[in-house]
């Protein structure tokens, strides 16, 4: 037995040894030596599962925004509301004109339209640059169909796409064009 004798040449280090191997070979494969278990105890079967880490993940980022983000403006809010409140309606003095975010009751949406909006005066001339603008290209757009009209009517062609050297030979090829139509007709 080769565990026994193992054991045996301890024994003189560890008393322990000593005591073991006084106990029946039955004893000692039952204690000292183990079997072999690389199943884990069940039926050999692995089962593949789907990871859990992203579900784990977002749960960290969504209780991460949440302490960063909700429970500040949370704070922040109920601050607003218990120790500011909100404006009240007194007379303006003479010669004083209200700014555009003073017509706000709420502090917090007095902020937000003083400090991360456009004024009012600014959306309106923003919305007249556009009409103005709309309003060149729609009459950019009707001269050029007049011109693109006049140019059928009169077959004419777009002298400014051309070299005045290649004007000479298309005026060649209309005279040409309108000579034929003189002889043969118009059909």
């Amino acid at each position: 037995m080769t565990v026994l004798s193992s054991l045996r040449g301890f024994g003189q280090i560890n008393p322990l040894v000593g005591f073991l191997a006084t106990q029946s070979t039955r004893r000692i494969t039952q204690d000292v030596i183990q079997k072999r278990l690389m199943s884990g105890g069940h039926d050999r079967h692995m089962f593949i599962t789907a990871s859990r880490f992203q579900w784990h993940k977002f749960k960290d980022f969504l209780h991460f925004y949440v302490m960063l983000g909700i429970i500040p403006i949370v704070g922040i809010v109920f601050y607003t509301n218990v120790f500011i409140g909100p404006a009240t309606l007194t007379e303006i003095p003479e010669g004083y004109e209200p700014k555009y975010w003073e017509y706000y009751k709420h502090p917090i949406t007095r902020f937000i339209a003083r400090y991360m909006s456009t004024p009012p005066q600014q959306e309106y001339e923003k919305y007249c640059h556009h009409i103005y603008e709309e309003n060149e290209k729609r009459q950019v757009r009707a001269v050029e169909a007049k011109v693109k009209d006049l140019m059928r009517e009169r077959s004419d062609y777009q002298a400014y796409y051309y070299r005045a050297v290649i004007a000479k030979y298309h005026r060649v090829a209309k005279k040409t064009a309108k000579d034929l139509e003189e002889v043969y007709g118009n059909n």
